[in-house]
């Protein structure tokens, strides 16, 4: 029996994955699965850089569209989501293509999730709960204190992802990622990593050119009709939160769209060194 291969696309916000991904699905006449933590809720759609309706009708993708703002989705959702993906794909292909740039579910699709410990359920409550009256910096400000670690390689945009590692901190007095890359998790699969890169200025460019396009879009639109539901963990991403707070009268448009195109590049840095240690 031929060996079943995953070829999978990495590197950090509109470095250009979907178009090499659809490249790559052609080529091998197979299918594609997303790795990208936010393509996969079908209200979130210019601020999140889906595929075309054109380029999804003419390769099947998987974990775009699949899943509700309403719905929690971690990380174990998208690994065992991902692996019965997988099972659909190379039943009738050797080959599939995952694209995306959530590090985190590509480790977990490739090596299976760490063993983290609970965290003590009071500094858990106390977390969330300062987290509700002070806001992300706070949580910025307390990871950076306590987890440099994670500081320097976590998605610090990410209020779930920084509150877990803020618990399990305060918890063990140990970083989260300690208790990452342990023992991997056997695969009936090979993969083959293939990060797609350019140069830092220019990919810096081809952000600022993107936020613009998608203003002229209508992002703006799309984030008044989210504007009500706001508060969920799926809308604390970047090119919605911005607007948000222009939509509250804390900034002006064009500062929020500043604030959009520098947060994008700051997470894009960070997508860059994760990859560099982690894949």
């Amino acid at each position: 029996m031929p060996v079943k291969t995953c070829l999978v696309v990495t590197g950090p916000t509109a470095v250009g994955k979907t178009a090499f991904a659809l490249q790559l699905a052609r080529e091998h006449r197979t299918c594609i699965l997303s790795a990208d933590s936010r393509q996969c809720y079908k209200e979130l759609g210019i601020g999140v850089a889906k595929p075309s309706a054109a380029e999804l009708q003419e390769i099947k993708h998987y974990f775009i569209d699949s899943h509700s703002i309403f719905e929690e989705v971690t990380a174990a959702t998208y690994e065992a989501y991902a692996l019965a993906a997988l099972d659909e794909i190379f039943a009738h292909s050797d080959t599939a293509v995952v694209v995306g740039g959530t590090g985190l579910y590509i480790k977990a699709l490739l090596q299976g999730l760490d063993e983290i410990p609970s965290p003590d359920p009071e500094i858990r409550q106390q977390v969330r709960e300062n987290f509700e009256t002070k806001g992300i910096e706070w949580l910025q400000n307390e990871i950076q204190k306590t987890d440099p670690l994670f500081f320097a390689t976590g998605e610090m945009q990410n209020p779930q992802r920084m509150m877990r590692a803020l618990e399990v901190v305060l918890t063990t007095g140990t970083s989260i990622r300690s208790f990452q890359n342990k023992e991997k998790k056997p695969r009936n699969f090979s993969h083959q990593i293939i990060q797609v890169e350019l140069p830092r200025n220019e990919l810096y460019n081809r952000i600022n050119h993107r936020v613009d396009l998608m203003m002229q879009g209508g992002l703006l639109e799309e984030a008044q009709t989210l504007f009500p539901n706001r508060q969920l963990n799926a809308l604390q991403t970047v090119g919605y939160k911005e607007l948000f707070d222009y939509l509250e009268g804390k900034c002006s448009l064009e500062q929020a769209v500043e604030e959009i195109k520098k947060n994008t590049r700051h997470y894009a840095k960070r997508q860059i060194t994760f990859f560099n240690r982690q894949i």
